[in-house]
């Protein structure tokens, strides 16, 4: 976690983390929920101007 965040951002940013590991978890297709969850995890990065390339397995 980023030490500028407040102790609510780290929060709510771990909040948001766990609410999206629990859908993982009890999708139906798990391997459809997890490229749903990348491809929303990549649109925020790059709404941040974060390259992605160089991420992707």
């Amino acid at each position: 976690m980023d030490q500028n965040m407040t102790e609510k951002e780290q929060a709510t940013a771990l909040i948001e983390e766990y609410a999206k590991l629990q859908r993982i978890k009890t999708a139906q297709d798990k391997d459809s929920e997890v490229d749903y969850q990348i491809k929303i995890t990549k649109a925020k990065l790059e709404a941040l101007g974060i390259v992605t390339e160089d991420l992707d397995k």
